[in-house]
């Protein structure tokens, strides 16, 4: 691979606020020629390289503001990159092309839709209406949602859809169980049904630009020439529908630029393509590599820590992360009963930080795995009067009284709007019943049309008498609203309308309790949130509202001035820091997650989501694992993760202080100071790297009965056995005698497993 070797630094020339950057940063930002690959280690600086370049391309006349194309994966990057552009250059920044893939593509979507066969004021369908649609579509086709679930298929569709898959294609070549042949109908009609609902999921805003593109030649050389320079934050996070998107635009000129660390790829579920930087010099072969390399986040312990993980993994861009900060205090391993025990110490472990060292309550991070560890986090900082926000739960927008309202909204400017149609046409309740709805969904199904257009003309058909009535009151009543915006009424009183017309408001009211309390207080904020939008926005619009609330991350709901502790998973931290982490639920089946789906886990994409973790943390870092969890009701023992026999022993410490003992593969761990349950079983270690011999087993009758070496039965706890299809493990308990016996296996790639040991296919190896 072509590696780029800095040049003794000549004379700068050029801007003042160049000065203060390091050679390779300097570098970066003055390469304005031509394809750049910034490979930008954590807390390296690569946001202050982003914006420099930029300031520094306006500030040479190498392009005007609105021939810079800067993409982003959240929100919050592209408002705090454009302000730092704004503070070093003025007001130009405001003309730039920058915010997330999703954001800037339904902007030019936006302008081109007529030529896709779209209105412009399209909707964009988030998650959930793209699973009320697919559960719809399976009803119709006489599959139950309960067995076959949307969310399942819906998945199959967007990992379609990401890797340029029509449903054609997928019908013939990707087909290979019933699933996928259920999957491969309903994608059909869901994109259908999507189109004549003037609707595009999330996925559409990445795939529809490339079928615009393909289709009208013209229209990719606008934007071509209208993009001279083109930047793309986290390029390690693209998919191939990013990948293939960005490559066309940037083929005129060639001057794309894109910045990532390939050991932060953590999102090969959502479609992430890690080859896509790790080959970005075989795409641009005249490409220059940097590397940023200067850690200005963490102290020399933490790095040394996460440079020691990183390392085990064989496919990476070479680079070396250093930094000039002082070695700091050891990373403290923490070791813990059970997951109650773990998060209640760490919930005392923060009071004594804050009492001892000055410490804030948001220069604290919690970091686990998945979603399900925060709720005893939760409950232990509650009873130590710790205040916290959890990142990564029910986001406010997906309340239902907040999406019941947007789907109001919606209508006034989207009336085919299928899906946020059926959803409020009797909410509340308003006498259109299900029959009749059902009805109205048929006949326009026979008829080729949207439900709008069936209920417009609802005397002409079959539907229930009564309902007639109530039907066309529902659709006096979203056409009045709809020309009120028409003609020029704010949003905010659009708004107060629709909760007032529909009945909305007076049904919560009447309801009179203390869920429908707290729902009308969200509806009021929802209010509010409106309101802030008129002001802030030059040329408000209901249009663009919707479409900014609908783009949305989780990581635009992250606050760090708010005076909390922060819970929240690791992929959701990636890009923020924090002076103390407590990353927690080290233990194997945890983190790294276990086998999923009959799919084995990829150990590397775990490394590189323990080095994330690590490399979170600027000041102090605490590891913790439990050796018993609760786990469907039972109490199971836990093993620990490998990743802690990984780390450099040099910079890891106990709570006693001791260090990683010099035997293989074990920390010497003195809890003599902890009151706490204790676990006197013994620790298990497994050394997945130690070769494996055959002993001898036999099967004696049909029942399967041993002949064992000097007649012992060899399959105790602590033993390393071989299992035909899970492969290598270790016995961890042993319940049951003679043929009756039980055992429990730790599978390094399967987790852990109950099995009969009469009926089980084991070996004995060591």
């Amino acid at each position: 691979m072509k590696t780029f070797t800095l040049q003794p630094e000549e004379p700068r020339k050029g801007p003042d606020f160049l000065t203060g950057l390091n050679k390779q940063q300097y570098e970066a930002v003055t390469h304005t020629n031509g394809p750049l690959l910034i490979v930008a280690g954590a807390g390296s600086g690569k946001t202050r390289v982003l914006t420099y370049r930029i300031a520094y391309l306006l500030q040479q006349f190498k392009a005007a503001p609105n021939e810079i194309l800067a993409l982003t994966f959240t929100n919050k990057a592209a408002r705090e990159m454009k302000e730092r552009i704004k503070n070093l250059i003025g007001d130009k920044a405001q003309k730039l092309w920058m915010g997330t893939f999703h954001s800037i593509f339904s902007k030019i979507l936006r302008f081109e839709a007529e030529k896709l066969g779209y209105g412009k004021d399209f909707t964009i369908y988030d998650t959930s209406d793209s699973e009320t649609v697919i559960k719809q579509i399976l009803q119709e086709l006489n599959f139950d949602p309960k067995e076959i679930k949307p969310k399942t298929i819906r998945n199959k569709i967007s990992d379609a859809k990401n890797q340029l898959i029509d449903p054609d294609a997928f019908q013939s070549r990707f087909v290979s169980s019933t699933l996928d042949d259920i999957t491969a109908r309903v994608y059909a009609i869901y994109i259908k049904r999507l189109k004549q609902s003037n609707a595009m999921d999330f996925d559409d805003l990445l795939i529809k630009p490339i079928e615009l593109f393909e289709e009208n030649p013209d229209l990719l050389e606008k934007y071509q020439e209208r993009f001279k320079y083109i930047l793309i934050d986290e390029y390690q996070d693209t998919n191939h529908a990013q990948y293939k998107v960005t490559k066309m635009l940037a083929e005129k000129y060639n001057n794309i630029c894109v910045v990532g660390d390939d050991a932060q790829s953590i999102y090969s579920f959502r479609g992430a393509d890690i080859t896509n930087i790790l080959n970005f010099q075989e795409d641009y072969e005249s490409a220059k590599q940097v590397p940023l390399e200067q850690n200005y986040r963490s102290t020399r312990s933490i790095l040394q820590c996460a440079d020691s993980i990183i390392k085990k993994n064989k496919k990476q861009l070479d680079k070396t992360l250093w930094t000039e900060q002082g070695l700091g205090d050891p990373v403290i391993l923490l070791k813990n009963y059970d997951e109650r025990d773990e998060a209640n110490r760490i919930a005392k472990y923060i009071v004594e930080i804050k009492m001892r060292h000055g410490y804030k309550n948001n220069e604290f991070a919690i970091l686990y795995r998945t979603n399900y560890q925060s709720r005893v986090f939760e409950e232990a900082l509650r009873r130590h009067d710790i205040a916290y926000q959890l990142i990564g739960g029910l986001s406010f927008y997906q309340r239902k009284e907040i999406k019941d309202v947007l789907a109001y909204l919606t209508l006034l400017v989207n009336k085919h709007d299928e899906t946020n149609l059926i959803r409020i046409i009797n909410e509340p309740s308003r006498g259109i019943g299900n029959k009749s709805i059902n009805d109205l969904r048929n006949q326009a199904r026979e008829r080729g049309m949207s439900i709008w257009s069936m209920i417009e003309q609802v005397e002409q058909t079959d539907v229930y008498k009564p309902a007639k009535v109530r039907i066309r009151e529902f659709v006096n009543m979203i056409n009045q609203l709809s020309s009120d915006l028409e003609q020029g009424r704010s949003l905010s009183e659009v708004t107060r309308s629709v909760l007032e017309q529909s009945g909305y408001m007076k049904a919560l009211v009447e309801e009179n309790s203390y869920d429908s309390m707290m729902r009308r207080e969200n509806i009021l904020e929802f209010q509010n949130a409106i309101s802030y939008y008129e002001k802030g926005t030059s040329n408000p619009s209901l249009s663009a509202f919707l479409q900014e609330i609908s783009l949305i991350t989780d990581g635009d709901k992250f606050d760090e001035n708010k005076p909390a502790v922060t819970l929240m998973t690791v992929h959701g931290s990636k890009g923020l820091e924090f002076p103390v982490v407590f990353v927690v639920g080290l233990e194997e089946n945890l983190f790294p997650v276990g086998a999923r789906d009959g799919f084995d886990a990829d150990i590397e994409e775990e490394r590189r989501l323990f080095y994330v973790a690590i490399t979170r943390a600027e000041e102090r870092l605490y590891f913790s694992y439990c050796t018993t969890r609760f786990k469907f009701g039972e109490e199971q023992q836990q093993l620990r993760s490998r990743f802690l026999d990984e780390v450099d022993p040099g910079v890891v410490r106990t709570e006693s202080g001791a260090t990683i003992s010099q035997k293989q593969d074990r920390f010497s761990l003195d809890d003599s100071s902890s009151n706490r349950k204790r676990d006197n079983s013994t620790h298990i270690e497994y050394d997945w790297e130690k070769p494996i011999t055959k002993k001898t087993r036999t099967s004696a009758t049909s029942t399967i009965q041993y002949e064992y070496e000097n007649g012992e039965d060899p399959f105790q706890v602590g033993a390393h056995v071989l299992h035909a299809k899970f492969g290598p493990g270790k016995i961890i308990s042993r319940s049951g005698l003679g043929m009756d016996a039980k055992v429990v296996v730790f599978f390094k790639q399967r987790g852990q497993k109950k099995l009969m040991l009469r009926a089980a296919p084991l070996q004995i190896i060591e």
